[in-house]
């Protein structure tokens, strides 16, 4: 049995592409709109425009294959980068991963159906032409998902970074003096944010105290004594004192046990005490208005 060469195929794709667009486009946008159709994120117009342009550059893909149906070779750059740009949208919207790779998927039916009644009487032509366009769109269906994927997962860690920024807000108290309330855990990420926020402020307000409260933190281990050390240090760098608020009798007996040293660290028990060191510091007094 004879084979049907690489060209004839991509040429064959291409020349129904081009002679049977019109009706493949009307037929992929009634299959989307049958399935996953998303009216509420996407309009029709829009829909049709990216339907349209995807036909016309797989179809220069296809005339400029020279025998090359290969989805990854140069020739389908264009395709390629058009397929990226909508799997970044849909992702940034909120499709989900079932909806971005029906936009490849649900044009095979149409692309099949025009190949079958193009080709109907010659079953060798038939059969070359069908796994040519299933290897084609099923490369170009799981390219779609990739980079839908590698999307979220961008999204997903702008989003942390975004509430990491959030989490650590730098307070000025006083003239010259600064809070850093810490909610929660601190990891290696969260110090590096915690401490490019403090070093920022200390520089923008020209503070000469930090107080870094951990009234927040639930506990506090090796690691984390260890990341506010390092803090302390980069805020001492920046010609600030720290002082750490908020050490409960639970934190003062694990730091003990642990045997970590904040014995060149001031620390107190609640916000208010270390407040007003921090005053006192400065030179700042208060004494109780007269009584009228």
């Amino acid at each position: 049995m004879s084979t049907t060469p690489l060209n004839v195929r991509s040429a064959d794709l291409a020349s129904i592409l081009d002679r049977k667009q019109d009706v493949i486009l009307a037929e992929w946008i009634r299959e989307m709109s049958a399935t996953v159709r998303r009216g509420d994120l996407l309009k029709e117009t829009d829909l049709q425009s990216e339907c349209a342009a995807m036909l016309r550059l797989m179809k220069g893909a296809l005339q400029a294959s020279n025998g090359d149906v290969q989805f990854q070779s140069p020739a389908w750059d264009g395709v390629r980068e058009i397929l990226a740009n909508i799997s970044r949208s849909r992702a940034i919207q909120g499709f989900t991963p079932s909806e971005t790779a029906s936009f490849v998927f649900s044009a095979k039916r149409p692309l099949f159906t025009q190949i079958r009644e193009e080709n109907e009487g010659n079953s060798e032509m038939l059969a070359s032409l069908m796994w040519a366009a299933t290897e084609l769109l099923d490369a170009m269906g799981i390219y779609t998902t990739e980079v839908y994927q590698k999307s979220r997962e961008d999204v997903i860690r702008r989003q942390q970074e975004e509430l990491l920024e959030l989490s650590t807000p730098v307070v000025k108290l006083w003239d010259g003096v600064l809070a850093l309330p810490i909610i929660g855990t601190l990891d290696s990420a969260r110090t590096q944010v915690v401490m490019e926020s403090l070093l920022d402020a200390i520089v923008k307000t020209n503070s000469r105290i930090a107080i870094i409260d951990i009234t927040g933190v639930p506990t506090v281990d090796t690691v984390v004594a260890q990341h506010l050390l390092k803090t302390v240090t980069a805020a001492r760098l920046m010609g600030a004192d720290c002082i750490i608020s908020g050490v409960r009798p639970q934190i003062a007996q694990t730091i003990v046990h642990l045997g970590i040293s904040l014995l060149d660290v001031t620390t107190k028990a609640t916000l208010a005490a270390a407040f007003l060191v921090a005053l006192q510091k400065l030179g700042i007094t208060f004494s109780a208005a007269a009584k009228a």
